[in-house]
């Protein structure tokens, strides 16, 4: 099940060529993909009423082609996979002219782990919406439950994934907590 996502190219995602800086394409694919998950009652907010975080445990980017200024950028996204504590989102970005052709400019995965709010140590995804996430796999009819597609989170992403309080740990690089800061 895929959910299309549209946005258009502001100056501020652009650096000093007018060429949107390499950075902003992760940016737009984690957006395209949280709300592709809030679409489905999977998001943010189902996660954050079950009492688990997401975080963002893995990212992987291919550029293809470029976007400017005042395009418009519509995003593919879908579940790839879901596994016991974590899932993978397969992201496409493409520029849309006027005349609807589409060009592929940016091609990537995301995989969000879902964390103990207070210890920030790998949990269970939450039973439905595990069965939630994986009714959107395209091909989830298919493989068998527990079968993964790819390896899963890498690097801390399997272990301890950091902490935003203030008065402890620094927070690891990879972990992208929703919500305020610390």
């Amino acid at each position: 099940m895929s959910a299309e996502f549209r946005t258009r190219i502001e100056h501020v995602d652009t650096d000093a060529t007018g060429i949107v800086h390499f950075s902003r394409y992760t940016s737009l694919m984690e957006t395209a993909g949280t709300e592709h998950l809030e679409a489905h009652h999977a998001g943010l907010t189902a996660f954050s009423a079950a009492g688990v975080d997401l975080v963002a445990a893995d990212l992987r980017v291919t550029y293809l082609n470029s976007a400017v200024y005042r395009d418009v950028i519509v995003a593919d996204t879908r579940v790839d996979h879901v596994g016991a504590a974590w899932f993978a989102l397969a992201v496409r970005l493409l520029r849309e002219e006027e005349d609807g052709v589409r060009t592929l400019l940016v091609t990537g995965d995301l995989v969000f782990a879902a964390v103990d709010p207070d210890t920030r140590r790998a949990v269970p995804l939450p039973a439905p919406l595990r069965q939630t996430l994986r009714g959107m796999v395209p091909d989830a009819a298919h493989r068998p439950i527990g079968t993964p597609s790819r390896g899963g989170p890498r690097g801390s992403a399997a272990g301890y994934l950091g902490d935003r309080r203030p008065s402890t740990r620094t927070p690891s690089a990879t972990v992208h907590r929703p919500g305020p800061g610390p």
